[in-house]
Order: structure tokens, then sequence, then C-alpha cells
């Protein structure tokens, strides 16, 4: 649109009041992962029909509670942390595409505009949400990073309770799960203004530039999901527990690659 500036819209005559800024999109966040076994089945019907289930443990999904900082490439938003801060929870499956398994997310709540527009950009189904997670402390109550410390977590949604859980930490961890261990394969797609089919149908796939992380810690957890008249995440319902996780990362974002345009 010439004349008006802007990575996402409002787009104005500076660029200023962007919703989002352009990528590389950078975060810092602690997370908390939960990893349990459901019905393949019920995997498979969130799954378009180019996407097959994943090979192996096709029924694994981690729901995983971040508390996050980010910000664009010049960092300002950490100075101002209204616009840096936010909290997401979100499932995580696997699936095949083509001979390689990817991760992909198929339900998500976060509590920032911000960080729906990044979805709507990026592929991830966003929906607005309320979202807690107890924060370590090296001091008072809050819990240490270490054996036996335990964490709680909770998502609601319409203001119906969704999920809550307790983890507590066993011991130091090689990895923080492997569900969401994948490159993602999502769905950019955006219906026709006349509703008729999708103006943008892309499949993508995406991952992190660059990643660092402390130590993982792996525990046991105790996980709730509950009926609610607009979410669908208790139907994937815990059959067998797997295990639950905590880390703390620094993660790149810089855009994905396309795997498929059905336009």
């Amino acid at each position: 649109m010439a004349g008006v500036q802007g990575f996402f819209p409002p787009r104005t005559a500076t660029g200023r009041s962007a919703l989002i800024p352009a990528p590389p999109w950078r975060y810092s966040g602690d997370l908390l992962t939960v990893e349990y076994r459901t019905d393949p089945a019920r995997v498979r019907e969130l799954l378009p029909d180019m996407l097959e289930l994943a090979p192996d443990d096709p029924g694994a999904v981690a729901l995983i509670w971040a508390d996050w900082q980010s910000c664009g490439d010049t960092g300002a938003e950490l100075l101002d942390p209204v616009r840096a801060q936010y909290k997401e929870c979100f499932a995580v499956v696997r699936c095949g595409y083509r001979g390689r398994t990817y991760s992909r997310c198929v339900f998500i709540w976060v509590d920032k505009d911000f960080a729906v527009a990044r979805g709507i950009h990026q592929g991830y189904p966003k929906k607005l949400g309320s979202i807690h997670m107890t924060r370590p402390h090296p001091y008072g109550p809050a819990p240490r990073i270490a054996a036996g410390a335990a964490f709680g977590a909770t998502l609601a949604a319409a203001d119906r309770r969704v999920a809550q859980a307790v983890v507590t930490l066993r011991e130091p961890s090689e990895a923080n799960g492997f569900v969401n261990a994948h490159p993602m394969a999502h769905h950019r797609q955006l219906p026709a203004i006349d509703g008729k089919g999708l103006a943008l149908d892309e499949l993508v796939a995406s991952g992190a530039a660059s990643f660092e992380g402390g130590q993982a810690w792996v525990g046991d957890a105790e996980l709730d999901l509950f009926d609610a008249p607009t979410e669908e995440l208790s139907a994937l319902a815990v059959e067998e527990p797997i295990g639950a996780y905590y880390r703390q990362v620094g993660v790149v974002w810089n855009g994905g690659t396309l795997l498929e345009r059905a336009l």
C-alpha cells in the first residue's frame, strides 16, 4: 500500500502503530512442559489430509506453558514491558509429511494481542486466554529450580478453566521432551472475502533460527483437562503420562519455508 508503512496493520505514514515489527523476533522464556499419550485417533482428527500421523508414538502430546519476554530486532520492547511480556499455553502433536516428522501446534492460547498477530503470520491457531504459571525465584517462598520444586500452571478461556497442572522437578535432564522437538508444520490460511474458499492456503515449515537454553529438568506431573463450550483440548484426553519438564530458553524466529500451496 503506497504511502503507508508497517509490517502488520494498522499501517500508517510512520509505521509506528503497527501491531508487530518485522522479524526477526527474539524471545526469552520459562517453559513448563507436560507430555502424555492420548488416543491417536483424536490426533488424526486434528490433521488435514496432506499430513499423516507420526510413524512412532502417534498419540504423543505436549501441553506447554510459557512465560515470555519478546521483542523485535532493536530490543526496544524490553524497556516498555507491556509490549514485551506475555504468557501462552499450547498443545503440540507430531505429524508426518512426505517422509519427515514435524511438530504441529493444534491449540494455543495467549494473553496479548501482539502475540495473536504473530500467530496469524506464523500459522499458529492462537486465541486469547488467561494463563498463569509459578515463577522461580532464589529467595522467599517461590520455588527454586531444583529437585523437589513444584510449579503450578493454569489455563482459562472465555472465563472457563481449560487445563491445570502441577509439575514437581526430580532431576536434571538431557532434553526438554520430544514432541515439540521438530520443525513446525503449520497452515497459513485466510478465508476469501466472498466466503467462497480460501484466499490464502499454505502449508509452511518453520523453527528457531537460533536457540540457547539452560539446564533442563525432568519431573512428574498432575494434569487435568476440562470441558468448555468453545474449546476442544479435553478431546486429547490423558491416557498415559510420559514426563514433565522445566527449562529456561532463548529463541530467535526469523521466517520459514513453503512446503505446499493450495492456491
